[in-house]
């Protein structure tokens, strides 16, 4: 039986997943859950995933969630699975860890807690918290930083690394979800980052032409924002 993905291309954590696959040829089918529509929700769905989010994986008999297990799995489960990615060397392992570790408390909070506080609930009618947009604003800079000047400070990639592995992955689809913000703010928040901007161009490249693929979904979602408050805008003048 082929692996099963259950995942929602809006979501930064189900494209890494995405990508990955495709881009070390892993046989999987791919089973859209839509979040907008609280299909994670569903009966059917819980019983996969009992914490309601996405992505999730079901290899024959054996269910995981959380995207950053669902990668250190597929990268040892799966023989044809570049070594750069979850390198055999412990001390590397470990490293990528700390990455990832660092990445749900740091970056993905900043990311998440300002997109959806600015651009996701209002767009929705849920309700937004500006502060909390704010504060989540101040400690993705901070992240990005962090990024800029520690993380990337030895190599092309995280931990000094020539090749991308997954905390690379997971850290730049995580930064993409920027690209629903409004062109201005996205280049103002990304702009003085230019070792995370080459670096992201990077991981682009080293899975192309998957990266571009997975992420179409996002682009279109980009456009449609865009247009929307380019039209609100234009409604005030």
């Amino acid at each position: 039986m082929a692996l099963k993905v259950y995942a929602d291309r809006m979501s930064q954590p189900s494209r890494a997943v995405l990508i990955f696959c495709k881009k070390n040829g892993i046989d999987f089918e791919e089973i859209r859950v839509d979040v907008l529509r609280n299909e994670q929700f569903t009966p059917e769905y819980k019983a996969i995933n009992p914490m309601s989010q996405v992505p999730a994986i079901v290899d024959g008999g054996f269910k995981l969630f959380e995207s950053h297990a669902i990668l250190i799995y597929l990268s040892c489960a799966f023989p044809g699975v570049a070594s750069h990615w979850y390198p055999g060397d412990l001390t590397i392992r470990a490293k990528i860890h700390s990455v990832l570790d660092w990445h749900h408390s740091n970056l993905r909070r900043g990311t998440v807690g300002l997109v959806f506080n600015t651009i996701l609930a209002p767009l929705f009618g849920l309700p937004s918290n500006l502060q909390t947009a704010k504060e989540s604003e101040k400690l993705l800079m901070k992240s990005l930083n962090k990024l800029e000047n520690f993380w990337l400070k030895d190599g092309s990639f995280l931990v000094g690394s020539s090749q991308p592995s997954i905390a690379d992955l997971s850290l730049v689809c995580e930064i993409m979800q920027l690209q629903l913000l409004s062109e201005t703010d996205c280049n103002r928040i990304l702009s003085p980052y230019k070792r995370v901007v080459e670096w992201m161009e990077d991981t682009k490249k080293a899975t192309a032409p998957h990266f571009d693929e997975v992420h179409e979904f996002l682009f279109e979602a980009q456009k449609r924002i865009r247009e929307q408050t380019a039209k609100e805008s234009s409604g005030k003048d």
